[in-house]
């Protein structure tokens, strides 16, 4: 396996990182972790109150990357058509054609993905993972590269459809954004009293990013750190806490995020550190606690902690 561009990757990513802090306040390691998840060719759940910029955050990442974006406000009443896109007749050829829904986009923002319908919800399904959609039969390829970031908001309990475990699986990462401490907060305040939004550059382009999703899959994995993975996602199925545990997709995902937070950082292989620093990111969505853990308040990260403490890395 040939080595891949390891010092144009890091570079790139310093420069976006650097567009996206003029913007971004706080949540600078959460950045960081969204970038991973596009080279990684994956997609982002990010969770957290209203009011914290996670919109704001989709948005201008598109525009540094200079990518095409597109925003779908997820409602009770939304339908599938509205995502996917529907087919009309036309009368001046005598013919029906396809009119492309948001979902043709290479960044696709799917706020408040909670207030739909599970038959709206389930249309992402194939999209996120085939990269296509169907439509009365005939199947339409999506634009490369294609990053879902979908949002929700964990206070919500009337008139949300919490996602079932097949979508949340399909989600690389989930995320949880913070609230800005007070210098952040102040920092905020400044900026919309001067009505002042900073410019952001487009560093990359569409042609090159799918360039790095091919790199970071060059990226050397060894043995020891895959039976790592292995051993830590295995261990999530037979906690007593846990009602469900990783799935292999999970172990999956660890891989190849590890690749890309190892191409980032300029290196050619995947360090036991880069899994350990992404486990609770990976794997916080795709487990369910027992009703004893539950009524119990058990956090999902002391479990999840618990798990990298108690499993040895062996080389």
């Amino acid at each position: 396996m040939e080595n891949p561009d390891l010092t144009s990757i890091k570079e790139l990513t310093d420069k976006i990182m650097y567009e996206m802090k003029k913007r971004i306040i706080r949540n600078e390691q959460n950045l960081y972790y969204v970038l991973a998840a596009l080279f990684a060719n994956g997609h982002v759940l990010l969770e957290g109150v209203p009011g914290i910029a996670k919109s704001y955050l989709a948005s201008t990442l598109a525009e540094v990357l200079g990518l095409n974006y597109k925003r779908i406000q997820f409602t009770p009443d939304l339908m599938p058509a509205d995502i996917t896109g529907s087919s009309i007749y036309d009368q001046k050829n005598l013919q029906f054609k396809f009119i492309p829904g948001p979902i043709f986009a290479n960044v696709v923002l799917c706020d408040e993905i909670s207030r739909a319908p599970p038959k709206t919800q389930a249309a992402l399904l194939e999209s996120m993972q085939e990269r296509q959609v169907t439509v009365e039969g005939q199947t339409y390829k999506l634009e490369q590269p294609f990053f879902v970031m979908a949002t929700q908001n964990p206070i919500e309990q009337v008139g949300v459809y919490p996602l079932p475990e097949a979508q949340l699986d399909r989600f690389m990462i989930r995320l949880i954004m913070k609230l800005p401490d007070f210098n952040d907060e102040v920092k905020i305040l400044k900026s919309k009293r001067e009505k002042f939004v900073p410019d952001v550059n487009p560093v990359t382009n569409a042609e090159e990013i799918i360039k790095i999703q091919q790199e970071v899959q060059k990226v050397s994995v060894s043995d020891e750190v895959l039976e790592y993975i292995g051993r830590l996602v295995v261990r999530t199925r037979f906690l007593p806490s846990l009602t469900l545990g990783g799935s292999p997709r999970a172990s999956l995902a660890l891989m190849t995020m590890g690749r890309a937070l190892a191409a980032m950082n300029g290196r050619s292989y995947v360090e036991p550190d880069d899994i350990k620093q992404l486990f609770y990111h990976v794997m916080n969505h795709r487990i369910i606690l027992t009703p004893q853990a539950e009524v119990e308040q058990i956090p999902i990260e002391q479990i999840l902690a618990s798990v990298i403490h108690d499993v040895p890395v062996k080389v």
